[in-house]
């Protein structure tokens, strides 16, 4: 299974900091998550090729009502992808658009791997 693979910081983002490389045949995912998965992974692949992961860390992101937790994945090819609750278990599939984000909202009772 090949992933991209970057060392993420845990540390939250400020208001206004989260920068995304969209435009066209290019576009961004923004998974919300529960606190309680502050540090991990989220994986995500196109649903034609689940061997192919890419990957970021859930952070504290501030804004203007309080913190949420999240996970951006940007320069992804538009189409439609799966997220993965674990390495083997696909949790949801989502759209990414040209030029667009593509939202979702982690279940609440749904673990994360570990």
């Amino acid at each position: 299974m090949s992933h991209t693979h970057t060392h993420h910081t845990m540390a939250p983002s400020g208001q206004g900091t989260v920068v995304l490389n969209i435009g066209e045949g290019i576009g961004a995912l923004l998974i919300h998550t529960p606190g309680r998965l502050h540090g991990h992974e989220i994986e995500v692949s196109p649903i034609d090729d689940p061997a192919h992961r890419t990957h970021a860390a859930v952070r504290a992101r501030y804004v203007r009502g309080g913190v949420m937790w999240s996970v951006v994945i940007d320069s992804l090819p538009c189409g439609r992808y799966t997220v993965w609750q674990d390495p083997v278990t696909p949790l949801a599939e989502i759209d990414v658009p040209s030029g667009g984000v593509g939202e979702f909202t982690w279940p609440v009772e749904a673990s994360a791997a570990a």
